[in-house]
């Protein structure tokens, strides 16, 4: 159950990774909106039968500029029950920092299962040329490098926001999260849909009603990750998991969906703050 709730710090943006992570120094995607976002998880539809329910929430923090880089702070605390008394408890804590050229990142991420500690990292990866340096302190001291082609999770986003302005429906690309032992890079497809203007609403949420967002873009997204060994080695071309929302011009996501292949999640906004930023000097 480990391998499920891996981060993905993109949508986090995403989360993870998904998850409304802003990004880029470039300034034709405009100022990326500082703020906090609850998002409340629900179980949709369970392909195997393995699981019966599921609830929970994820608590996303996103702040910074260009100058001084993005810095994300994300919870996903989830309860799966998956039938006869069988209840499995994950609690996933990240705190990440990204330079606004993508050249620098810091990351740690703490997993617990069932209330016992599974599973730590802390590291950093700085771009070099053609090569990006990764150092693990945890969960073990590693140096090793990697493709300098691959981007970082907020770098990602701003691609992502980049290719729906200029009207593309595909993005692949290769990502270092610093997700489960802190070695692995994930290939990535991403789908996105026509853009949405800001007066459809289908379903209003805490973001679609405030001030900030009210005359914003927004494109359904869907983004699939693949284990980039996997699919050297095998071929293989079943992703780990994808993830689908509606992402704003702005970095904000909401109408989060989560598919871990035999289950589905929603994720529902249930408040949304926008926090104070200071303006590049």
């Amino acid at each position: 159950m480990v391998h499920l709730f891996r981060t993905s710090l993109g949508v986090m943006a995403l989360a993870l990774a998904a998850l409304g992570a802003g990004g880029g120094a470039h300034a034709a995607n405009g100022p990326f909106l500082a703020h906090q976002a609850l998002y409340d998880l629900s179980l949709v539809k369970s392909r195997s039968n393995s699981i019966n329910s599921a609830r929970g929430r994820i608590l996303y923090n996103f702040a910074g500029s260009a100058c001084e880089g993005y810095t994300s702070e994300f919870r996903q605390v989830s309860e799966l029950d998956s039938g006869e008394g069988k209840i499995t408890l994950s609690d996933l804590r990240s705190n990440s920092w990204e330079d606004a050229a993508g050249k620098s990142y810091r990351f740690k991420i703490e997993t617990r299962m069932n209330e016992t500690e599974a599973g730590l990292v802390d590291g950093s990866a700085e771009r070099d040329g053609d090569h990006i340096n990764v150092k693990l302190k945890l969960p073990a001291p590693k140096n090793f490098t990697l493709d300098g082609k691959i981007v970082f999770p907020t770098e990602q986003i701003q691609r992502i926001i980049a290719a729906a302005k200029d009207g593309k429906s595909l993005l692949e690309l290769s990502v270092y999260d610093g997700s489960d032992d802190g070695q692995k890079v994930y290939n990535t497809l991403t789908v996105i849909g026509q853009p949405i203007p800001p007066d459809r609403t289908a379903s209003p949420d805490p973001s679609t009603s405030d001030e900030h967002m009210k005359s914003l873009t927004r494109w359904p997204v869907t983004v699939s990750y693949f284990d980039r060994e996997a699919q050297q080695k095998e071929g293989e071309q079943t992703p780990v998991y994808a993830m689908s929302f509606e992402l704003y011009e702005n970095g904000v996501s909401r109408q989060l969906m989560l598919d871990y292949n035999d289950f589905v999640i929603s994720g529902a906004m249930g408040k949304f703050d926008v926090k104070d930023s200071k303006p590049c000097n």
